[in-house]
């Protein structure tokens, strides 16, 4: 018998075992339960954040100059890489699915949260999430950096209806992580708030003062570096120090500029602003709730934030038990924008770009430079975003290390994955953003079907998963797995039965895929992927107060998804929601709120604008691919309106188009959904197939009646609340008194704003809604 194999006995042949030495003792079965539960893997899940296939050499793809990842290629070689993996199209769904098993569409989690959004499209309580189904097996779960399955307390904990111990009510024990989406915006400012008040404002667009050589007018070659609890050293250019400023910075400090240090901090330095990825505002929470915010300013919130996700993670590890299994899931905040230079200690000495803090010159400023804007912008991009992952990628070895997983030898990752007791797990969330995507060969990925789009480039992730139980480590799956299946791999790992802990009559869409890592000859667990983004519930009438924003790198897509202009500029957007900047100048003060007026806008300017879709969906059986989107259209028709501000989304007009497509996932140049490489025109439901094969015809006949069901689970999920099942805000099915049992505790909560008992969707858990449970007290309904 192989070492793996002898390491890794079945759970249930465990169980089996501990039960009958229970039995012949003639003891109680705790001490065998003890005996279980201590043989059971830990598992260590780690998400990699807008990380997509395109980005890594050990898929054969990574462009002209791909990224340094030694550590994720290592736990490839030693474990199993699934080449044909699928997320959903962005960040929140994505997350939300492995913590659930269902498909977006059947939890109305469609979209990446944000502040505007209604506590009933964040995970609900009430499902039977991955961390309480491991509880039932005697894991212990802990969950550090970034995973936006809630809403944060932005716009007044809007959406937040538990406040800081939402992650301990979805059944995490420890969380010391984000509630937000992603950094926030880069302070160019430096801290220094005699630049103003807002962060947008300065000239540092790095988040630090550069030297005097990359920018005369503003920069600094010495200075006084503060730190939060109010210490105080010299820097200057020197020995390790190149760029005071940036050293200063990945300490955790603010440079005060050719000033020496002073017996008090002084007052003009913000430590309560965020910096992008070098500072955070913290929410941690316990076993028993008692959540509470760290302020970027407490000395332990700055630092690089993969660092900081790294140390946290460790240090709670190293207090669980060694008898007591385990789940630890590590949300990195990168690759997420704001790109952000990383600490020069994360990246070898002959990355190029380490030390070269050009990107921060007023040089490399679109503004200065319009002609080269594309060029100039793409090349700082491209940098900047390999630093980060060779940066994320370094932590992650030093996470396995700390662990005791791996160790380093002479530099590089020893890493033994049956030696241990440990399920590594390592996934992206989604495709690329837009301008990191690496579209040169090898790979020749699109940026202008990232993410955000159910294109390859956009849900076509990287999975590797290394372990004792992983047969023939070192090989690929080439089969079709969702990000939904995490769901139940993770559960069959623990011993956990998934079909007993669900209700049956609403079953999770996970798909067991253990099976994969045990026999390398298993066939695919499906017949189809699929994948979906769509539009999260808001406030009815909400719409009049949104805010356009527009994405030129993604094809001039506009969304209103953004509610908050630094959101909008850190996505490389262009906003709508005011008249002061150059592109939008002569738009009205109060800004545009649809896309329609930004449309008509554009286009009497000569630009051209696209709609990002309201629904937005992909099947395949792994050969052929359908997409199907939804897109607003407007009234009054356009051009038959003088003044922009005229035109609104159409109540009852929608765009709904079909395509397909041939795929693959071959290297070193895989066959992408591109535009202009549909198999028949794109058009509206059915395609007209006639120019079709036998074989394609075949294909899409069954595509589409996937897609049909997929449509029918949304349609009825989306009007749940109103028509579906009123009152029954739980998703038991029925409508009883435990759901006003629940309304009584959450109308008192969080001021009595949105949660998953606001049935009338005004963002208020009110008397009406009581109303609602009771006119409809005793219903039982059926499940989509």
């Amino acid at each position: 018998m192989s070492a793996p194999a002898m390491r890794y006995v079945s759970l249930s042949a465990l169980a089996a075992l501990s039960t009958l030495l229970a039995a012949c003792s003639g003891s109680d079965s705790s001490s065998a339960d003890d005996a279980l539960a201590s043989a059971k893997p830990n598992i260590l899940f780690i998400v990699v954040d807008d990380l997509g296939v395109d980005q890594l050499t050990s898929y054969g793809y990574g462009g002209t100059s791909p990224a340094r990842t030694p550590n994720l290629t290592a736990i490839a070689r030693a474990g199993v890489q699934f080449r044909n993996a699928w997320a959903m199209p962005d960040c929140t769904p994505t997350r939300a699915t492995f913590f659930t098993g269902r498909y977006p569409s059947s939890t109305n989690i469609l979209n990446a949260l944000v502040a505007t959004d209604l506590a009933n499209s964040s995970t609900s309580p009430y499902e039977m999430t991955l961390p309480k189904l491991l509880k039932t097996q005697g894991y212990t779960n802990a969950l550090i950096g970034k995973m936006h399955i809630t809403g944060s307390d932005l716009n007044d904990s809007f959406s937040l209806p538990y406040g800081y111990d939402s992650m301990w009510k979805l059944g995490w024990d420890y969380f010391d992580g984000f509630l937000d989406g992603a950094p926030y915006n880069i302070d160019t400012r430096a801290g220094l708030s005699t630049l103003g008040d807002s962060v947008d404002g300065g000239p540092y667009k790095c988040g630090f003062i550069p030297t005097t050589r990359i920018d005369a007018a503003n920069g600094a070659d010495a200075g006084a570096c503060y730190l939060a609890d109010g210490s105080c050293s010299p820097l200057a250019i020197g020995g390790d120090v190149v760029t005071p400023g940036r050293t200063c910075m990945e300490r955790g400090g603010i440079l005060d500029p050719g000033q020496s240090c002073k017996a008090s901090v002084p007052s003009y330095l913000d430590f309560t602003a965020q910096n992008g990825y070098y500072t955070g505002r913290w929410v941690k929470s316990t076993e028993n709730g008692n959540g509470y915010v760290v302020p970027a300013s407490d000395p332990s919130s700055r630092g690089y934030r993969s660092i900081l996700e790294t140390e946290r993670a460790l240090a709670w590890a190293k207090q669980q038990p060694s008898d007591h299994p385990w789940m630890l899931t590590v949300g990195y905040s990168a690759i997420h924008t704001p790109l952000q230079l990383p600490p020069v200690d994360l990246i070898a000495a002959d990355t190029p770009g380490r030390n070269d803090n050009l990107v921060c010159s007023p040089l490399a400023d679109s503004e200065a430079t319009p002609v080269l804007t594309p060029v100039t912008d793409l090349i700082d991009s491209h940098l900047i975003t390999n630093l980060m992952i060779e940066a994320v990628d370094k932590k992650i070895g030093d996470l396995l290390v700390g662990l005791g997983l791996a160790q380093y030898k002479n530099g590089v990752l020893d890493y033994q994955p049956e030696k241990t007791n440990t399920l590594v797990v390592v996934v992206g969330d989604n495709g690329t953003y837009v301008d990191s995507v690496k579209f040169t060969a090898p790979g020749r990925f699109d940026p202008t079907r990232a993410k955000a789009t159910p294109y390859q480039t956009g849900v076509w992730v990287p999975l590797l998963m290394a372990g004792p139980m992983v047969a023939s480590p070192g090989r690929e799956v080439p089969h079709m797995i969702g990000s939904v299946d995490l769901y139940r791999l993770f559960a069959e790992i623990a011993g956990a039965d998934v079909d007993a802990a669900v209700p049956p009559d609403r079953p999770v869409d996970a798909q067991p895929a253990l099976a994969y890592l045990e026999n390398p000859a298993q066939s695919s667990i499906r017949a189809t992927n699929f994948t979906e983004m769509g539009t999260n519930l808001r406030v009815v009438g909400s719409g009049d107060t949104e805010s356009a924003c527009v994405i030129p790198a993604a094809d001039n897509v506009c969304t209103t998804l953004f509610p908050q202009k630094g959101v909008c500029l850190t996505q490389g957007g262009i906003w709508y929601g005011d008249n002061l900047s150059p592109e939008t100048a002569g738009i009205p003060a109060e800004g545009y709120h649809n896309c329609c007026q930004v449309q008509a806008y554009r286009l009497a300017q000569g630009q051209g604008t696209t709609f990002l879709p309201t629904a937005t969906k992909a099947v395949t059986d792994g050969t052929y691919k359908l997409v199907r989107q939804t897109r607003n259209q407007c009234e009054p028709a356009m051009g038959s309106a003088a003044d922009p501000s005229a035109y609104a989304y159409s109540a009852t007009r929608f765009e709904v188009m079909d395509e397909l497509y041939r795929i693959d996932t071959a290297t070193p140049n895989p066959t992408l959904d591109r535009s202009g490489s549909e198999l028949v025109a794109i058009s509206a439901p059915p395609l007209n197939t006639a120019s079709l094969t036998a074989e394609q015809q075949r294909a899409y006949d069954t595509l589409s009646a996937t897609m049909g069901q997929h449509d029918a689970v949304a349609s009825y999920n989306q009007s749940y609340d109103s028509v579906g099942c009123p009152g029954d805000g739980n998703r038991d099915l029925a409508v009883d008194q435990t759901d006003l049992a629940n309304w009584q505790e959450l109308s008192r909560l969080n001021g009595g704003q949105s949660s998953w008992y606001d049935f009338n969707h005004d963002g208020k858990t009110d008397e009406a809604d009581r109303q609602i449970i009771l006119k409809h007290m005793g219903m039982a309904c059926r499940s989509s």
